[in-house]
C-alpha cells in the first residue's frame, strides 16, 4: 500500500471502560444515519446476516447503504437495500496492481465515503470472527491494511481510526481487543452488538 494515505489518529486505541450502551440508542443510531457503510465475512458465521439484515430494516428510508462486491456480508447488504451503492475492486484495478490490493482500495473508498458525511455517517460491521493480533484503528490505511488477514477488521480500523461511528455484531465468545474503542450492547440470538465509543469527528472532513 502507498505510503501516505494518513497518519494514525492518536488517543484511538486507549483503554476505554466498556459500558453498557442501550438497544434504544442502536436504533436511534441506525434510524439517524444518512449514509451506512455495510462490511463483513465472506464466509459469515451463524447469526451475522440474519443480524445486518435486521439493522438495515431500521435505516431511513433516504440513508444511502454502501457496500462492496464480495460474497457474505456484502451480499446481504445487497439484498437487504437493493438501491446501495455498490463499489468494486475491478475500479481500482490498474496494471501491476495485484487483487489484493485493489479490494483494500476499494475497502478504503467506501470507508473514507462514510467519513465524509461526519456526524451522520455510520460504519455497519459483521466480521464475523476474532480480530487478527496486533491490528488497532488507526486514520492511515497503510496501518489498518498491513496484511494482517481480515479486509473486514482492517475497514472497521480505518473507520474507527477516521472518527466515524461503528456498529459491530460478534458472533457468541467473540469480542474485540479490550484496546478497542468498542463498547457492548445487549445480546442478541448468536451473538451481541458493539457500538464505538469514539464521537463522531465531523471537523475532519
Amino acid at each position: 500500500m502507498p505510503a501516505g494515505w494518513g497518519s494514525p489518529l492518536g488517543g484511538v486505541c486507549s483503554r476505554l471502560t466498556v459500558a453498557a450502551v442501550s438497544v434504544s440508542t442502536v436504533s436511534h443510531l441506525l434510524a439517524s444515519a444518512t449514509v451506512v457503510g455495510v462490511s463483513g465475512s465472506r464466509q459469515p458465521a451463524p447469526g451475522c446476516a440474519r443480524a445486518v439484515r435486521r439493522a438495515l430494516r431500521q435505516l431511513a428510508p433516504d440513508a444511502r447503504v454502501v457496500t462492496g462486491c464480495a460474497p457474505g456480508i456484502d451480499a446481504t447488504a445487497r439484498r437487504a437495500a437493493p438501491a446501495a451503492v455498490v463499489v468494486q475492486a475491478s475500479a481500482f484495478t490498474a496494471s501491476g496492481v495485484p487483487h489484493r490490493a485493489a479490494l483494500a482500495r476499494r475497502s478504503v473508498a467506501i470507508v473514507r465515503h462514510v467519513a465524509a458525511a461526519g456526524p451522520l455517517g455510520l460504519w455497519l460491521s459483521a466480521p464475523g470472527r476474532g480480530c487478527p493480533p496486533g491490528l488497532v484503528p488507526s486514520a492511515s490505511p497503510s496501518a489498518c491494511f498491513s496484511g494482517a488477514g481480515s479486509g473486514s477488521w482492517a475497514s472497521l480500523a480505518l473507520a474507527l481510526g477516521l472518527g466515524v461511528r461503528a456498529l459491530v455484531w460478534l458472533p457468541s465468545g467473540v469480542a474485540p481487543p479490550a484496546a478497542w474503542p468498542l463498547a457492548v450492547v445487549g445480546p442478541e440470538r448468536g451473538g451481541a452488538w458493539w457500538d464505538s465509543t469514539v464521537s463522531p469527528q465531523g471537523s475532519l472532513f
